[in-house]
């Protein structure tokens, strides 16, 4: 079991660590996946930035995904989603709305980094449905990532084997037989807020400036 986020962030960096230095970028997938992320890119010296993507419920029951939107508008429906068409419309304009926020809240309304080329890490602090992950998946995609890698501390055994086909790379540190929830791989699994969400942007940003001074003085 890790301790919280930052436990499992060091323990995930330390499986990453052949990707040091090799000028990757990190993306967390917010709200816990961005101190996750933050920490994994921080050890790897790697670019860093959060994509945005939000469950789609049902009307009748918001908790239960029947898909996911990205930012982009890459689009997951679940194969055993049951609503209608118009639910799936009525749900992405609903979270269109939050994308926008989140968008602008987190990243100050800035564009993701540049993928072309480049290997792309999607981290997040576990994996459960997987639904803003495959919607994730599917923006690195559509943005021409030349490798994505997908790396979270606890998942279950199904959901590796599923994403092992999905991205050209895997890393999860726990695979528990018994597997119901991301919060049972953790002591301390408090929900971020926004405002401490916005603080990890924000000490990245300060971080990054000071190495750029650094360099340059």
């Amino acid at each position: 079991m890790f301790k919280d986020r930052k436990d499992a962030a060091e323990q995930l960096a330390l499986a990453l660590k052949k990707y040091k230095d090799k000028g990757v970028l990190v993306l967390g997938i917010p709200r816990g996946g961005a101190e996750t992320a933050y920490y994994v890119a921080s050890y790897l010296h790697a670019e860093f930035s959060l994509v945005i993507a939000r469950k789609l419920g049902y009307p009748w029951s918001p908790e239960t995904a029947m898909g996911a939107l990205a930012e982009d508008g890459s689009l997951y429906i679940s194969d055993m989603a049951s609503g209608r068409i118009d639910d799936i419309e009525a749900a992405k304009s609903s979270e269109s709305l939050e994308i926008a926020r989140r968008v602008q809240k987190y990243r100050g309304g800035k564009e993701l980094p540049s993928m072309r080329g480049r290997t792309v890490i999607l981290v997040d602090d576990g994996i459960a449905t997987g639904a803003t992950l495959f919607a994730a998946i599917q923006l690195c995609k559509n943005k021409g990532a030349a490798k994505i890698v997908v790396a979270a501390p606890i998942s279950g055994q199904l959901m590796e084997r599923h994403l092992k086909q999905m991205v050209d790379e895997v890393v999860i540190l726990e695979t528990p037989a018994y597997y119901q929830a991301v919060s049972q791989g953790y002591a301390d699994f408090a929900n971020l807020t926004d405002e401490e969400t916005i603080a990890i942007m924000r000490k990245w940003e300060k971080e990054k400036r000071e190495v750029v001074q650094k360099a340059s003085s």
